[in-house]
């Protein structure tokens, strides 16, 4: 199975470490050792930029806005 490789401008899911810290974000660019700059809506309502590792984001859910 190929695993799905984000780029610049898509939608992902990214699964944290636990259930609370899983939220969609969109990849904003590629950094370095395969880790990815990502933006998401943090705590206080404002856009948080993250660097998360490629390996934590999965492609979002067909039905995710049905």
């Amino acid at each position: 199975m190929a695993h799905w490789i984000p780029a610049p401008g898509n939608m992902a899911t990214y699964i944290g470490r636990t259930k609370a810290q899983t939220r969609n974000v969109i990849v904003i660019a590629e950094a370095v050792r395969g880790r990815m700059i990502v933006e998401a809506i943090g705590r206080k309502g404002k856009n948080v930029r993250l660097t998360v590792s490629r390996d934590s984001l999965r492609e979002p859910q067909p039905d995710l806005f049905v």
